[in-house]
C-alpha cells in the first residue's frame, strides 16, 4: 500500500496517513511511503491511500515527546524516515513497554536522526554568509543573498529564526533543496537553486576577511577543535576559509614571536612603600570635603598604596 505525502517535510500529511493506516490495522511492512519528489518511484503507479476521518476516540495515544521527536525526524534526509516513524507508532500501540525502553534500536535511530537535524539547524545559523546585490523588485534597494548546502530539510524550520534575526533587511537563502526569501513582510519559499544563482564576492566580504585576519589569535589555535565546530564540508561556502590554511601555517611562528616579546608594563599604578619609614604627620580634617581629599591622598597602608581610588562612606557611630 502506498502512502503519498505532499512534500519532504509534510508532517501534517504523515499524521493523517498514519491515523488512517492505524485505523485499518495496516502493518508497517505493508506500507510504502512516498513524497511528491519521488517521480521515479517504482510504486508511483499504485493508487495512493485515501485519507479518511478518524472516528471519535479512535485516535492513537502516544507520549507528547514522541510527537516532538516525529516533527524533528521528518526533517531528516533519510528516505526511510517516514517508515521508521510509522513503525514506532505501530509498536507504541502494540508494545506498551516500548516507551520505557531507552535502548530500543528503532528509538535510538530516531533520536540520532533528531540530533543530526538539530546539529544541521545550528550549523546553518552559524555558517550562512550574505552577499549584497541589487534588488530587481525594488530599484535602488539592496538584496542580501546567501548560498548554503544543508544536509537535511531544515530551511523551512530555520526561516523564522532568520526572519527575527534580520527583520530590517531584505534577504534570500538559496539551497539545493529549498530556497527562502524575506521581503520585509512575509517569507516566500520556492524550489531549490544552483550555486551559480548566488552572487559573487563583494566589497563587504573583503572587509570581513580583513577583520577576520586581524582578530585571528595564533596562540589559541586548536585545529582539531576548530574542525569539529566548523567541519571542512562547510569551508567551500565560507569566505574566511580561504585564510585558514595560511593563518594556521603561520600560527607557530607568530606564537613564538609573541612569547619572545618583552613584557609590557601594567597600567595600574604601583607605589613602593618603605617598611621601616615613619608615617608623616597628617593634619586632622575639619570637614567632610577635606576628609574625602585626605582619604584620596592616604598612602600609609598597603591598601592605600595599591589602590587606584578610595571611596569614603558613611557609617553609624559606635557607642561607648
Amino acid at each position: 500500500m502506498r502512502a503519498q505525502l505532499a512534500g519532504d517535510t509534510d508532517f501534517a500529511g504523515f499524521r493523517a496517513q498514519a491515523r488512517t493506516l492505524l485505523a485499518r490495522q495496516v502493518p508497517p511492512d505493508q506500507v510504502h511511503w512516498t513524497t511528491s519528489a519521488d517521480a521515479g518511484d517504482l510504486f508511483a503507479q499504485e493508487p495512493a491511500l485515501p485519507t479518511m476521518p478518524t472516528a471519535a476516540g479512535s485516535a492513537a495515544s502516544v507520549p507528547s515527546a514522541f510527537l516532538a521527536l516525529c516533527e524533528t525526524v521528518v526533517l531528516h534526509a533519510d528516505p526511510q524516515r517516514f517508515a521508521l516513524l510509522y513503525r514506532l507508532l505501530w509498536r507504541l500501540q502494540h508494545e506498551p513497554t516500548l516507551r520505557h525502553d531507552p535502548l530500543d534500536a528503532d528509538m535510538l535511530l530516531a533520536r540520532r536522526m533528531a540530533h543530526a537535524v538539530g546539529h544541521d539547524i545550528h550549523k546553518m545559523r552559524a555558517f550562512v554568509r550574505f552577499r549584497e546585490m541589487p534588488d530587481a523588485q525594488a530599484p535602488g534597494q539592496v538584496l542580501h543573498v546567501a548560498w548554503f548546502e544543508p544536509e537535511h530539510h531544515v530551511v523551512e524550520a530555520n526561516a523564522p529564526w532568520f526572519m527575527r534575526r534580520f527583520t530590517q533587511m531584505r534577504w534570500a537563502i538559496l539551497t539545493p533543496r529549498r530556497c527562502v526569501e524575506w521581503d520585509g513582510h512575509e517569507l516566500h519559499f520556492r524550489p531549490g537553486a544552483q550555486q551559480q544563482d548566488a552572487p559573487p564576492a563583494d566589497a563587504g566580504e573583503q572587509l570581513w576577511l580583513t577583520y577576520y585576519r586581524s582578530i585571528f589569535n595564533p596562540a589559541r589555535l586548536k585545529l582539531a577543535m576548530m574542525q569539529k565546530e566548523m567541519p571542512r564540508k562547510y569551508w567551500r561556502n565560507l569566505p574566511e576559509a580561504q585564510l585558514i590554511a595560511r593563518l594556521a601555517a603561520d600560527a607557530l611562528e607568530r606564537s613564538g614571536g609573541m612569547i619572545e616579546q618583552a613584557p609590557t608594563q601594567p597600567m595600574r599604578r604601583v607605589v613602593k612603600l618603605a617598611r621601616d619609614a615613619e608615617p608623616s604627620a597628617v593634619e586632622r580634617p575639619s570637614s567632610l570635603p577635606e576628609l574625602a581629599q585626605a582619604v584620596q591622598r592616604c598612602r600609609a597602608c598597603p591598601i592605600g598604596a595599591m589602590a587606584t581610588q578610595a571611596v569614603p562612606a558613611k557609617a553609624p557611630c559606635a557607642r561607648r
